[in-house]
């Protein structure tokens, strides 16, 4: 089986959303489902129906993030380079036409999430990042055309 690299923030929150899943979402959605059947004819219960459709979701997420958590290999940032921008590391970049800057974390596809600023290290901007110093040009080939940045420093 292959794993999948999650910083330990990463791998927690995965545990809490499945906790949650496990101990509230899914008794409500039982207890709306008993109320919905409870109401009589469920061919015409628009809440019997929607209540399922929630039942379905739920168990869905529920298996994606119990394979998540089963091919999770938890990454220590400690023993990782300080050096060069690698997984779990927080970068400075800066946009060289615009001169516009942006800090992200390189983290694994599964905790990949550009408005918290963490972008997967499997993404196309990740592959140019991982392996650059402070001082170094990133070039990032986008579907408008080539993009130049600068790392500026690796927090």
């Amino acid at each position: 089986m292959e794993t999948t690299p999650i910083t330990r923030e990463g791998y927690e929150a995965l545990k809490k959303e499945v906790e949650r899943i496990k101990k509230i979402d899914r008794p409500m959605n039982i207890k709306a489902i008993e109320e919905a059947r409870a109401h009589g004819d469920l061919s015409e219960n628009a809440e019997f129906t929607a209540a399922k459709e929630r039942q379905s979701f739920i168990e869905g997420r529920l298996i994606e993030l119990e394979y998540k958590l089963g091919t999770a290999d938890i990454i220590d940032p400690d023993k990782l380079p300080k050096d060069r921008a690698v997984f779990a590391s927080t970068v400075v970049l800066e946009n060289i036409d615009t001169t516009e800057t942006f800090k992200y974390q390189l983290v694994g596809p599964v905790e990949s999430d550009i408005e918290k600023g963490k972008i997967s290290i499997t993404s196309p901007l990740g592959k140019a990042i991982v392996g650059k110093k402070p001082g170094e040009e990133i070039i990032l080939q986008a579907p408008g055309g080539k993009r130049y940045y600068e790392l500026l420093d690796i927090l």
